[in-house]
């Protein structure tokens, strides 16, 4: 593949990653409670090779063929997000130290981070809509090989972008317990209006 087609899909790749969202709504929450950091984001990561793999191997044009299974996607990661909004919500992240106080298990974070990136439908589409325009047809590789290297390329900017949110949400937020929690209450709140916009655009 050609040199110009990475860096072009890195210049707007950096630019979806640094749109916050859901996905930094949960880096954030990760980063005040600390140890939870990594698995936190290795799940959002999985998330969002997983659409990538989908998409590469065909799966999604089919997808997005049959509007019932983008309806079902769509609701499924709507109701995921307020579900884990009002519970950000309710008990809200506060900075603390393992041995003080129980954040859960990092497999816990990294399945709830796979969740939120990878039932998130606007992920899918993106990488459904971007990466075929930056394949080469006459490339040595395949089309498929070609959209999962882009995917890979993707995946390294939300690893950068995701750890420095995480990281530097800890270290503004440590010695503010109580801006901690309003950081949590809304980034909960943000993810309860996320998932309103996704059920409200999956019946227009």
């Amino acid at each position: 593949m050609a040199v110009s087609l990475f860096a072009a899909f890195w210049g707007v790749s950096i630019l979806f990653v640094i749109t916050p969202g859901a996905d930094w709504a949960y880096a954030i929450s990760a980063g005040i409670r600390g140890r939870v950091v990594l698995p936190a984001i290795a799940g959002l990561l999985s998330g969002h090779l997983l659409a990538t793999l989908i998409v590469a191997t065909g799966v999604g044009a089919l997808v997005t063929n049959v509007p019932i299974i983008m309806t079902v996607l769509t609701l499924a990661g709507a109701g995921y997000l307020f579900w884990l909004g009002i519970g950000m919500i309710k008990h809200p992240s506060v900075p603390t130290s393992s041995e003080t106080k129980e954040v859960g298990t990092g497999s816990n974070w990294a399945w709830k981070g796979l969740f939120i990136s990878g039932l998130n439908p606007k992920v899918f589409l993106l990488f459904l809509a971007l990466l075929p325009q930056f394949t080469d047809p006459e490339s040595n590789w395949s089309l498929s090989l070609q959209m999962i290297a882009l995917g890979m390329v993707h995946v390294f900017n939300c690893a950068v972008v995701y750890l420095i949110v995480a990281w530097g949400s800890r270290r503004v937020l440590q010695t503010r317990p109580k801006a901690a929690q309003r950081v949590s209450q809304i980034s909960g709140a943000l993810m309860i209006l996320i998932a309103a916009f996704l059920i409200t655009e999956s019946f227009m």
